[in-house]
């Protein structure tokens, strides 16, 4: 009988890839999605261990989900992600009805565990101290019928006092150009419109094989495929970010106007303590060169209020970097300790009370700048991927949503005599806009333009992407051959 699959995802855009994959892999072992509302066999937890409380929203779910174990013996439950390379063995001790407890070093080893542990009635646990398979060679179905990841690297090499990332996902391990450029190739052919490139830092991709502007240069290659119309990447680091890569996005016509650039804190002195190499100044200066190429770019930041030994100072400097860059919108964290983190042992941990009232006076100044900056492009058309679930309100707006070509999100009405039937997630349309409020956009009026695609036919019918994985061997630049895009035939259910 075919055994049905759910996977539940925490965490960052890392782990929302991962889950792609861990999905293809299922469906490739006879596995089929659940329906929405049914009992599924089978309950994978991707989790995180970088949110705050990950570690009681996993064990909360988890305690949740047991009953319905109970109900139905036949069914497993699996754990992998960050969380259980950090856990391990624990979660089983903890939470004994769990099946199967994977790494982020082998989430190819999933439906191996599941039937193991089926066989022998017991949990398998395997958490892997280094890479077993490059993800990237992993099958994955897709969850966006337009929008795709692709992975240029796993890992990372930076020290960061903070972040417990590194001793979770290993050290920086780069794919090769060829094979990166034949799984984006492999995306447009099933009818992908954008693409984002993913790293843990994107701008030190090439330093495993000895090229110094490997990043700039896939940015270019991107830019000859065909049918490829947006391209984004994230994260980059300060540090490494270098002017190539922003000739690369002046100059290569379907990359994206939009730079994600983690600023952490505006204070030297916490930028030390964090051991982010750079200063306030390296970082505005990038940020001065990005808009003197691309004056319509919009550039977006993480900011962590209450590092240990933060001061007001160091928070009031951190408020005057924010005034000078004018973020479109920013991703603000309330510090907090991480096990295994040398910040967790540092002296100065700021008192929760503190850490709010900052964190609330720099949400109330990015949210006035972001305000001001949308309301400047009231009047602006702008040109949108229409997307699927942006818009929590759209059904009792009549509105439908997109993203513009610099990310931001806009509020649309699919009206007008340009529309070609139906509007749907996937096309684009051109709009203006008519107000600008401090998370998005919304344009209230007939739609400029309206062009149908594949990736809206495909949408409208159900169908996401399948691509298998793809390895192709030595480093090559340009547009990868046809035959060496390895797809399966055609987007299934």
């Amino acid at each position: 009988m075919t055994r049905s699959y759910q996977i539940r995802t925490f965490g960052c855009q890392m782990n929302v890839h991962d889950s792609e994959r861990l999905a293809g892999q299922l469906e490739d072992a006879g596995y089929v999605a659940a329906a929405p509302e049914a009992t599924p066999d089978v309950v994978v937890f991707n989790t995180c261990a970088v949110r705050e409380n990950a570690d009681n929203k996993l064990y909360g779910n988890l305690g949740q989900l047991r009953p319905t174990k109970r109900a139905n013996p036949g069914m497993q439950i699996a754990v992998g992600g960050c969380l259980a390379q950090k856990d391990r063995g624990e979660i089983v001790n903890r939470a004994p009805w769990v099946d199967v407890v994977f790494g982020t070093h082998n989430i190819g080893s999933l439906p191996t565990l599941l039937e193991r542990a089926r066989h022998n009635a017991e949990a398998e646990v395997e958490i892997l101290e280094s890479l077993e398979t490059f993800p990237s060679t992993l099958p994955a179905r897709r969850d966006s019928a337009y929008s795709g990841w692709v992975s240029i690297s796993v890992g990372c090499n930076n020290t960061c006092t903070f972040c417990i990332v590194p001793s979770l996902r290993g050290k920086e391990r780069d794919r090769r150009p060829g094979e990166i450029l034949a799984e984006v190739q492999a995306l447009v052919d099933e009818g992908v419109l954008e693409v984002t490139l993913l790293g843990q830092n994107v701008n030190s991709y090439g330093v495993e094989f000895g090229e110094r502007d490997a990043f700039s240069q896939l940015l270019r290659s991107c830019g000859s495929i065909e049918g490829l119309e947006r391209v984004r990447f994230t994260s980059p680091h300060p540090a490494a970010f270098t002017d190539d890569v922003i000739d690369a996005m002046a100059e290569t016509p379907n990359v994206c106007h939009q730079l994600h650039m983690p600023l952490q804190s505006g204070s030297d002195r916490i930028l030390k303590e964090m051991r982010r190499s750079y200063r306030s100044t390296r970082f505005l200066g990038i940020l001065d060169k990005v808009r003197a190429v691309m004056p319509d770019a919009a550039i977006t930041t993480d900011i962590i209020v209450g590092f240990p030994g933060e001061t007001e100072e160091d928070f009031q400097a951190t408020l005057d970097v924010v005034r000078q860059a004018r973020f479109s919108s920013a991703f603000t964290f309330q510090y907090s300790k991480r096990p295994g983190t040398p910040a967790a042992e540092m002296d100065g941990q700021v008192p929760k009370e503190v850490v709010q009232e900052r964190y609330d006076r720099l949400v109330e100044l990015q949210n006035d700048i972001a305000w001001q900056e949308n309301k400047k492009l009231v009047g602006r058309t702008v040109e949108l991927l229409v997307a699927s679930g942006e818009g929590r309100k759209d059904a009792e707006t009549h509105r439908m949503s997109g993203r513009a070509r610099d990310g931001r999100l806009v509020h649309f009405t699919p009206s007008g005599p340009a529309v070609d039937r139906s509007v749907r997630p996937g096309d684009i349309v051109a709009a203006v806009v008519t107000y600008g409020a401090p998370h998005h956009l919304v344009a209230d009026g007939d739609l400029l333009s309206h062009r149908r695609t594949r990736a809206g036919d495909n949408a409208e019918a159900g169908l996401r992407p399948k691509t298998n994985g793809v390895t192709l061997g030595l480093p090559a630049f340009g547009t990868p051959p046809q035959q060496q895009a390895a797809v399966s035939g055609g987007c299934g259910l």
